[in-house]
């Protein structure tokens, strides 16, 4: 959708990092700013822990009501999935979403893409009439948010109120440690299919029965297929006409890297934001972000690699 047309009465996304230190604090930042934009006819959602949750229920009264609620541990379960949920309740409405992740047993890979998908909201969400509140408990917040938080949202919350980031870097220019480190070699184990247009059938089944005999959950096997299609398929389209997928069981999940010697990397967000329903392209490394649990890309000597993490599930 162009931004001319997503846009209501020229309004856009305003995305502002808000410190707190307690509990009673989280509910005076809120509250006011909830019932504002109920007022105005904003839709409503807040997603923080149920203890908060409640909270704000109970200061909200009957007004609460009218917000929606949600849970941050299962919101924010998958970064990617929250921007596409994210993108599409804020899509063609005035809303605002005070928003807080769960960060309490986040491995260093997920707070790092819960820091990267923050950034991608900029991006992302744009175009809509969007007021986006993202709180930050100063005594729960892993050290590596807290850095990035300048870095991430256009405007601040302060004592004199909304400031804009001194510190704040376009999404399609945020680096984030290890993102251009060279990706480790494939572990034991590791088996190479080589592909071209003929072999994508072969190959889906090669995957899937692969997939199976490493003792992965049936729907997952879908998932992994689903993708592994998509960015091979894209390689065939847009990239040499063939390349190879090298496969490895690693820490209780699955790797797939499919290597095509003739793609690029010209996208500055590849796949993070929801392709438009009209447009031709741009579904293949979205699909594959919103399936699998992590998706890595290099271009290197020529070579673009796209390694798609899976876990193997129950």
């Amino acid at each position: 959708m162009r931004p001319d047309r997503a846009r209501i009465n020229g309004e856009g996304l305003r995305h502002v990092g808000v410190p707190y230190d307690s509990e009673d604090a989280y509910v005076r930042l809120v509250v006011p700013r909830v019932r504002t934009a109920l007022t105005e006819g904003r839709r409503v959602l807040v997603i923080t822990c149920p203890d908060n949750l409640d909270r704000l229920t109970d200061a909200l009264g009957r007004a609460a009501g009218h917000v929606d609620r949600r849970v941050a541990a299962s919101w924010y379960a998958h970064p990617y999935r929250t921007v596409a949920a994210l993108h599409d309740y804020t899509r063609g409405r005035r809303t605002l979403v005070v928003g807080e992740p769960a960060w309490e047993g986040r491995s260093e890979r997920e707070v790092r893409e819960l820091i990267r998908h923050e950034s991608v909201l900029n991006a992302a969400l744009a175009p809509y009439a969007a007021l986006l509140f993202c709180m930050y408990d100063l005594r729960r917040a892993p050290p590596a948010a807290l850095e990035y938080r300048e870095a991430n949202h256009p405007l601040l919350l302060d004592a004199a109120g909304e400031t804009p980031s001194a510190g704040f870097v376009p999404p399609g220019e945020l680096v984030l440690s290890g993102d251009r480190a060279p990706l480790p070699d494939p572990g034991p184990g590791a088996v190479t299919i080589r592909f071209t247009a003929r072999e994508l059938r072969r190959l889906r089944h090669s995957v899937g029965e692969w997939a199976r005999t490493a003792g992965m959950a049936d729907a997952l096997v879908t998932s992994l297929v689903i993708s592994v299609s998509e960015i091979a398929a894209n390689s065939v389209e847009h990239g040499a006409g063939f390349g190879t997928i090298t496969m490895w069981n690693a820490g209780g999940e699955l790797i797939c890297e499919i290597a095509d010697p003739g793609g690029a990397l010209d996208d500055p967000l590849p796949g993070y934001i929801p392709p438009e329903p009209e447009s031709p392209r741009g579904y293949g490394l979205w699909i594959s972000r919103q399936l699998c649990d992590l998706v890595e890309l290099r271009a290197e000597g020529g070579v673009l690699r796209v390694r798609l993490h899976l876990s193997l599930g129950a």
